[in-house]
């Protein structure tokens, strides 16, 4: 699929009528601020209902590109360390990775065309409320460096980044063919110690079956993104795709914004991984019984539609012993996921201590009792 265009665009900044500076987005408003003279300046959004539009996933591809009107052009870098790929911000002469604190090479700099996203959902959660959020748990984390812990005091750790989501909505049909297993209650009787005695067993009985089973599904969320571990992003949900607003690059003032790096056919391959599960839960249910043995399944998938979104979440890369650890808040709700790194002599103390604490109570037992 064609990603490039020969057109550019200006990247899309708002200047305060006061005082000239750069207006940013204050989250869970619909408004933009100066940081420096408080002016303020409102987001004309629409007070009706969003309707959400999808668009059809087989005809996207069968056109091979989508309509100008479709795409964007957008000035990113690309992190020499981890391979994110992120939006800049005007006039910027040097900056640091979100995602894993690497220093960015600018002259790198490229211009690329990019489906642009359909909906987003606004920072909801303020830096300060994510530090607040953030910093709760720390608290929680045992045998952590000490050093991570005053790391959470300080604001400048967070960086607003809009991630790259897709989403798929798909009817499926699937047909099966298995075993249901039932139980029953056997009874026999046995010879012990000369007197018979009576006993019993479950025994399960085993018999073909074949069916079909239809499921429809809605908004199955994939992350197009390969900068941030996919398992620790799953967590941060769930998100209030409910309340997804159309795009607006008013809401990304302020904020760092990364491309997707999963396109649109890789990320249904995921969608697919993650409605098979479902579907294999329907086929269970649909044998019944009490045990069931799925031999074979075929899914057709009907009706898909996608929509390409961002979603927000505030990153802190924290680097020990020269290995980068992710933290990540989700910018609805303040949920907290992230990898830890652990202080190894805190670790060892702790091993000490228990191991005298085992002697302790040992050698006072035998003491007591000696």
């Amino acid at each position: 699929m064609n990603t490039t265009s020969t057109e550019t665009k200006e990247v899309c900044h708002y200047k305060c009528d006061e005082c000239g500076a750069d207006l940013t987005y204050a989250p869970d408003t619909t408004i933009l601020k100066c940081n420096y003279c408080g002016a303020e300046k409102q987001i004309n959004v629409s007070a009706d209902k969003q309707i959400i539009e999808e668009s059809d996933y087989r005809g996207f591809l069968n056109e091979n590109i989508a309509n100008e009107s479709e795409r964007q052009v957008i000035h990113t870098v690309a992190c020499n360390a981890c391979g994110a790929v992120v939006t800049l911000k005007e006039h910027v002469t040097s900056d640091n990775c979100a995602f894993c604190g690497t220093p960015l090479v600018l002259q790198n700099a490229t211009d690329n065309s990019i489906l642009k996203p359909k909906y987003l959902l606004p920072f909801k959660i303020t830096q300060t409320g994510a530090q607040e959020s953030f910093k709760n748990w720390l608290k929680k984390i045992w045998f952590a460096p000490d050093k991570l812990k005053h790391y959470g005091e300080h604001n400048d750790t967070l960086n607003g980044v809009y991630i790259p989501y897709w989403t798929y909505d798909s009817s499926t049909a699937s047909s099966y063919t298995g075993q249901r297993g039932d139980d029953h209650t056997e009874h026999y009787s046995i010879v012990v110690n000369g007197k018979r005695e009576q006993r019993s067993r479950v025994v399960t009985q085993w018999h073909y079956v074949s069916g079909n089973v239809s499921n429809n599904f809605d908004d199955i969320l994939v992350l197009a993104s390969n900068s941030i571990p996919r398992s620790y992003a799953d967590k941060l949900e769930p998100w209030d795709l409910g309340n997804l607003r159309e795009f607006d690059e008013q809401f990304l003032s302020g904020f760092r914004t990364e491309c997707y790096q999963t396109n649109i056919e890789q990320g249904f391959a995921i969608a697919k991984n993650i409605i098979q599960k479902a579907i294999e839960s329907s086929i269970r249910r649909d044998i019944g019984g009490n045990h069931q043995r799925i031999s074979n399944s075929s899914t057709t998938y009907n009706s898909i539609t996608f929509k390409h979104i961002l979603l927000p979440i505030w990153i802190s890369a924290y680097r020990y012993r020269d290995k980068v650890y992710r933290f990540m808040i989700n910018g609805r709700t303040g949920e907290v996921q992230g990898e830890r790194p652990w202080s190894w002599i805190k670790l060892t103390l702790a091993g000490i201590g228990a191991a005298s604490a085992v002697a302790a109570i040992y050698f006072g037992y035998m003491h007591f009792y000696g």
